[in-house]
């Protein structure tokens, strides 16, 4: 389908990334390459259909998506993560894709054939599910209204209809929607709440997003997020998360969000030295705390528009991070380490 491209961004993707291309045969495929160091890029090569773009150095998951539309000149964009394999055609997405309807995706399985339910479709966070998410409440109560309702835990997952954010794993939209709302937000650096970001923007520019159950997926998770270590991993969900609440929320509930960040990383800090896991894991809350206190004190200006590099905060101790390293949105913005 010659008016379609699919980019997939990877990092370290030399387990996935075959799998994934071959089920893009008959498609236009363009790979960003993150400055994988394995042999993601020979693997690449293999594949005629491929147009390989190399970074030599990590640009982070926003601007590569960005870098490789740029290149393209597709009406519409099927962007899929390198643990991704299409099990059936993606035409049903275009299909759904109107003057109104923006982006489309389908459903998200696992190895079983199971629908990825709390993942494949959420909506979109509010100030009290990100309160409950950093405070561990949802992981402990996961039946509570607040986070059933974000995970669509109240809906048939085999229905089709409107959606407010499909993971951003598989994820269909039209570039000229992606040139008016000026692209993914290269400011959630290396990765996470970027495909929340750009789907919030396509809502409140007056389009739609459809979720298509008939076009599937098999998703394996973890395929590049994993390569974090969990010292930058943690810092830069974190990070991310109030960067999103920064843009999306007012002043009051970004204070709110900031406030329940430095609380529960208190919580957690406690809990990993009470459970004798290091004191690493309390330096890096020691980060965050910082940081959200920060924010807490300062508003959002205490966060500052990263460039192509390593984060960029108001926090000595954040900056000594080492740069990450992340090719895809894998974890659907959430962190299962803590």
């Amino acid at each position: 389908m010659s008016d379609l491209t699919v980019i997939v961004v990877t990092y370290n993707s030399a387990e996935h990334v075959a799998a994934c291309l071959g089920s893009c045969r008959g498609h236009n495929v363009i790979v960003v390459d993150n400055a994988s160091g394995d042999n993601t890029v020979e693997i690449v090569q293999h594949y005629s259909q491929v147009r390989l773009i190399r970074n030599s150095q990590n640009r982070g998951f926003a601007a590569a998506v960005n870098q490789a539309v740029t290149e393209c000149d597709s009406s519409y964009v099927l962007l899929l993560n390198p643990d991704v394999v299409l099990l059936t055609p993606v035409d049903p997405l275009i299909t759904a894709c109107t003057a109104r309807t923006a982006a489309a995706s389908g459903q998200l399985v696992d190895a079983s054939g199971h629908p990825q339910a709390g993942f494949t479709i959420r909506r979109f966070p509010t100030p009290a599910t990100l309160m409950l998410e950093t405070l561990g409440l949802n992981r402990l109560l996961p039946w509570n209204p607040i986070n059933r309702a974000y995970r669509y835990k109240d809906r048939n997952l085999g229905m089709p209809g409107t959606v407010d954010q499909p993971a951003g794993a598989l994820l269909l939209f039209q570039r000229r929607v992606w040139e008016a709302l000026g692209g993914f937000d290269e400011s959630f650096y290396p990765v996470w709440f970027e495909d929340v970001d750009f789907c919030r923007r396509i809502w409140r520019s007056g389009y739609s997003i459809v979720y298509a159950p008939d076009v599937k997926a098999r998703h394996t998770g973890g395929a590049s997020v994993g390569t974090l270590p969990p010292s930058c991993r943690e810092l830069y969900w974190y990070v991310s998360l109030l960067r999103y609440a920064s843009k999306h929320y007012g002043a009051l509930n970004f204070r709110l969000v900031s406030a329940a960040v430095a609380l529960g990383s208190v919580l957690r800090a406690s809990v990993g030295l009470m459970r004798g896991r290091g004191f690493e894991p309390a330096l890096t809350y020691a980060k965050v705390i910082q940081v959200a206190g920060g924010c807490l004190l300062s508003g959002a200006a205490r966060l500052q528009r990263p460039v192509a590099g390593p984060v960029s905060i108001q926090a000595e101790s954040a900056s000594e991070e080492a740069t990450p390293r992340a090719g895809n949105t894998t974890n659907r913005n959430e962190l299962h380490v803590l």
